[in-house]
């Protein structure tokens, strides 16, 4: 069903890409839009290592919204800053790709988990993050990525 990587040998591994997944703040959330066109957006993210999954948050309606629940099958790109080898002006940098489906999260217990740890993932403040929980929480809509399949590959610019 999924296609094996062509250029093999920039393959990276399977913990490194959860390596990735968690350092990362951040990558390119892709659905089915309207009309037939893509629509890739960027979103926060938190891996959670416990059940595998990315989750994500955002507002309650829109286009991302109608878009999932249209089709939940989706792709999440996510790569690091990249690292210059001493003397080379290329940049080598890790990517991550990820398909999967993508549900809504009903539950409010498991919202405000998942919205503790995206905001751990910017800030250690507690009350900002206690203030943010209070205020925000009820206009927020999280979502959770089960992961199908993943591949991650390591490119050099030159």
């Amino acid at each position: 069903m999924f296609r094996e990587m062509r250029r093999f040998k920039q393959q990276i591994s399977g913990d490194e890409c959860i390596r990735i997944l968690r350092e990362e703040k951040r990558g390119i959330l892709s659905m089915h839009g309207e009309d037939g066109y893509p629509y890739g957006i960027p979103m926060n993210h938190w891996y959670n290592p416990e059940d595998g999954k990315l989750y994500f948050h955002g507002a309650k309606t829109g286009h991302k919204i109608d878009a999932i629940t249209k089709d939940n099958r989706v792709s999440y790109c996510v790569h690091d800053a990249g690292y210059r080898k001493e003397g080379e002006w290329a940049l080598n940098i890790s990517s991550v790709v990820v398909f999967g489906r993508i549900a809504l999260i009903t539950d409010e217990e498991k919202a405000k988990l998942i919205c503790e740890h995206l905001c751990r993932k910017f800030t250690d403040d507690e009350e900002y993050i206690r203030k943010e929980l209070q205020n925000a929480l009820p206009r927020v809509q999280c979502l959770e990525l089960t992961i199908d399949h993943m591949t991650g590959k390591l490119v050099n610019e030159s």
